[in-house]
């Protein structure tokens, strides 16, 4: 008796169930700004390009699930955040990144590209959770408990973790020309 031969093992076929344009349409129209969040928490546009296609990657098969979610953003931005934390885990070769962005030959706007490169250069500095909480709290604009959800700690935690990165940020070398002169009001909120 002669047993049917069976076909080499190939790749699994990929599950289209939960392939809608419900998927797409979440994903294009948060794109923009889980990108904005990605590149304040790796500093480097490539990354944050690849930190959220992995993130949504990740997405994709649990979207039944999450898009059932009461809150589907706030689930996909914890998931951003963890997936940049583990890429820090992950990392064995360390790269180099360059501080400053390249000279562009424009008119006005250029104090306004050196004061945002000398804070992404002390954002830079960061521990990768101080930096994950102040980019949370001061860029995302999420409340302390917002933040905490999204890290996965709590909120006393999110508080000193924001306290620790601002003093940081406030002592970083080139951040020192923008601190409050004498006899000048500081502002009353803490944003960087």
């Amino acid at each position: 008796m002669r047993l049917p031969e069976r076909a080499a093992p190939g790749p699994r076929p990929v599950r289209t169930e939960c392939a809608s344009p419900d998927f797409e349409s979440f994903a294009a129209a948060r794109w923009p700004r889980l990108l904005r969040t990605a590149y304040l928490l790796t500093g480097d546009h490539h990354e944050a390009e690849d930190l959220v296609q992995v993130t949504l990657a990740k997405l994709y098969p649990a979207w039944p699930r999450v898009r059932g979610l009461d809150e589907p953003d706030a689930y996909v931005r914890r998931a951003l955040v963890n997936n940049n934390l583990s890429r820090f885990r992950k990392r064995r070769v360390v790269q180099l990144l360059t501080p400053r962005l390249p000279e562009r030959a424009q008119e006005g706007g250029a104090a306004r590209t050196e004061e945002r490169s000398l804070l992404l250069e002390a954002l830079g500095t960061l521990p990768p959770r101080q930096r994950a909480v102040v980019v949370l709290r001061y860029w995302e604009d999420l409340s302390e408990q917002q933040a905490a959800e999204v890290l996965g700690c709590s909120p006393g935690n999110v508080k000193s973790q924001a306290s620790r990165g601002l003093r940081k940020l406030r002592d970083h070398p080139a951040l020192a020309e923008f601190q409050p002169r004498p006899g000048r009001e500081e502002p009353a909120d803490e944003r960087p």
